[in-house]
């Protein structure tokens, strides 16, 4: 049919699973402009709980004009100006028993996402006391419309291409997904990269999140060049659970049996020594856990549990081969204040764009571990069937949060630039970030930095691009005309005028893969369009390791006017020595500091 412009298999997508945003320097009394109660929030994830007091309309008027959108209203669902939309996706028309068809969440994953990017005020939310004080979006006033394209068995391509559609039809300004696949896909076989792609040619920006394999190398699922890729960061707040073992120090508590797990396994349950929800399937009172991984992230268990490293694991088991009378206590959760955030964590997806290794993945870093926000009751704190306990707010990370906060601040910078194409404002988060380092993968990480949402509203000058920049950096790619004509829906064509390197790209960032022992020298062309000052010069600085030159031609910029554009190169000579080596560039006129990652990296593969 003339109609059909591709075909794939309709894979199955899985979620990337509040002080974060006071972390991020974004203080709930942060200047905001009217125009934000105008702007649409399209969210694809699990539906959502509207009774949540996050999504309270109070104060609302009607949906702004420009809303085309509906809302599947049922016996147990209906929108208010708050959720001025909602739809449910199921193209195959078959549902578990425990699905509910209609928008509403019984996830608790799109619940929460929603109310980080948009959910109002709400004080004194908490888990069990858990993370209490006020639980807010990063635009508060934004409208939100509700996409469900996730059930019981997954996220399916074809609900989420469809989806992408009626968002883009419905008039959103940015759209949020918190969805990916196990592995990266190659564009025109990748739903979200699709989607995305008609999403910028109608002036949307599409935020997505890295995906949760980390911390090996090239695990980053959702890497098209259109859409902004978020890493996890953690804040400063880490939760820790503590152990009182029966042969310390008496105290006023009660004491439980310890046994090893390993020595009564529910062999006729088909369980084996290995455990982690078996102890609550068992009926045992708590549990104590070790491995060898890294411990940068609080996880929720359907009973008292502390997870430990195997240096105290070793000091446990010892204590229990000791006596025939082992006992411990395990202490409610604490908070503690974690000095070394922001610092990505171990399950966020590294780079490299397994496709285009010359495109840095990911974007930015967000906060993403232990986020507070809304929650849906018919979803246990733990999602553990026989987990009774049903919370209003509950703590979760992943990717999936890091991408809603990302959203926010793609959607506070709207409100203040109405006009700027999704690339401009992509760009004005990336350049605005806060410098990020330390570990091994370095910008395959982090990408640009840590998000700055304040700073981002005045970037001082955007690397823009539109429709045409992608389908030449695709046929540059190689892309066929059918494989072009995948991505971009229409009758685009490769030919000799429409061809661009992907070094000419014109990305916010610098990427160059490259080998050990080869000699380096290769150009990048790049356009940066002024919206800072009128009148306003800008002067070049590199930060460069040694074994590479970089030099930047011209080295100065001198604007004379808004929205003018001037084009420099920049230019990498030398060797590295190392598989990943890092560098910068950036732009000061003495108000604004505009800077962009540089990285130079061997060959990598993808590790588990």
């Amino acid at each position: 049919m003339s109609s059909v412009v591709s075909v794939f298999p309709n894979r199955k997508k899985k979620l990337h699973t509040t002080r974060s945003w006071d972390f991020m320097g974004f203080p709930q009394e942060v200047q905001r402009t009217n125009v934000e109660s105008n702007i649409i929030v399209g969210m694809l994830d699990t539906g959502i709980w509207p009774e949540s007091e996050s999504f309270n309309d109070a104060g609302f008027g009607p949906p702004p004009i420009k809303w085309k959108g509906s809302c599947q209203v049922s016996s147990n669902f209906s929108c208010n100006n708050k959720i001025i939309g909602a739809k449910y996706y199921r193209s195959d028309g078959i549902f578990n028993k425990s699905d509910v068809k209609s928008p509403r969440d019984s996830n608790g994953h799109g619940t929460h996402t929603a109310s980080t990017t948009a959910g109002g005020s709400v004080s004194m939310a908490s888990l069990y006391g858990l993370a209490m004080g006020t639980a807010r979006g990063g635009v508060p006033s934004a409208r939100i419309a509700v996409y469900k394209v996730c059930w019981l068995d997954g996220c399916w391509d074809a609900d989420i291409l469809a989806a992408f559609d009626d968002a883009i039809a419905d008039g959103v300004d940015i759209i949020s997904i918190s969805i990916g696949s196990w592995e990266p896909h190659d564009y025109f076989n990748d739903s979200i990269a699709i989607g995305a792609f008609h999403a910028i040619k109608y002036g949307i920006l599409t935020s997505t999140s890295g995906g949760n394999e980390g911390p090996g190398l090239a695990t980053i699922s959702n890497i098209s060049p259109w859409s902004l890729s978020v890493a996890a960061s953690t804040i400063d707040r880490k939760f820790l659970t503590k152990v009182l073992l029966g042969n310390s120090k008496a105290y006023e508590n009660v004491m439980y049996p310890l046994i090893y797990g390993g020595d009564a396994p529910n062999i006729t349950g088909n369980f084996n020594s290995s455990y982690s929800r078996e102890p609550f399937f068992a009926g045992a009172a708590g549990a104590v856990m070790q491995d060898g991984g890294a411990k940068d992230v609080a996880k929720s268990f359907p009973l008292p549990v502390s997870y430990l490293g195997t240096r105290e694991g070793r000091h446990i088991r010892s204590y229990m081969n000791s006596t025939s009378n082992a006992t411990t206590t395990i202490y409610k959760s604490n908070e503690e204040n974690d000095t070394s955030a922001p610092r990505v964590v171990s399950f966020s997806s590294r780079g490299p764009n397994v496709f285009t290794p010359d495109i840095l993945k990911p974007d930015i870093a967000a906060p993403g571990v232990d986020i507070l926000a809304a929650w849906s009751p018919l979803s246990p704190v733990t999602r553990v069937i026989g987990d009774n306990r049903k919370v209003q707010y509950n703590i979760i990370s992943g990717t999936s949060m890091a991408c809603p906060h990302a959203t926010g601040a793609a959607a506070y910078v709207k409100s203040y630039h109405p006009t700027w194409s999704p690339v401009a404002i992509k760009s004005a988060l990336m350049t605005t970030a806060s410098p990020m380092s330390g570990g091994l993968d370095a910008e395959f990480a982090y990408g640009a930095g840590h998000i700055n949402p304040v700073k981002a509203i005045n970037p001082g000058l955007v690397y823009d691009a539109g429709p045409i920049d992608y389908i030449k950096f695709l046929c540059r790619q190689g892309y066929n005309r059918s494989a072009l004509q995948m991505i971009t829906g229409d009758n685009s064509i490769c030919s000799h005028t429409i061809n661009g390197t992907v070094w000419d790209l014109n990305y916010p960032s610098f990427s160059l893969s490259t080998s050990r022992s080869e000699v380096i020298s290769r150009v990048f062309n790049r356009v940066v369009t002024n919206v800072g000052s009128a009148t306003s010069i800008y002067k070049s600085s590199v930060t460069a390791p040694p074994g590479l030159k970089i030099q930047v031609k011209p080295a100065i910029l001198s604007f004379s006017s808004l929205d003018q554009n001037l084009s420099f190169s920049l230019k990498i000579e030398g060797t590295v020595a190392s598989s990943i080596v890092s560098a910068s560039l950036a732009w000061d006129d003495g108000v604004h500091h505009v800077r962009s990652p540089i990285i130079v990296h061997a060959a990598l593969k993808r590790k588990p």
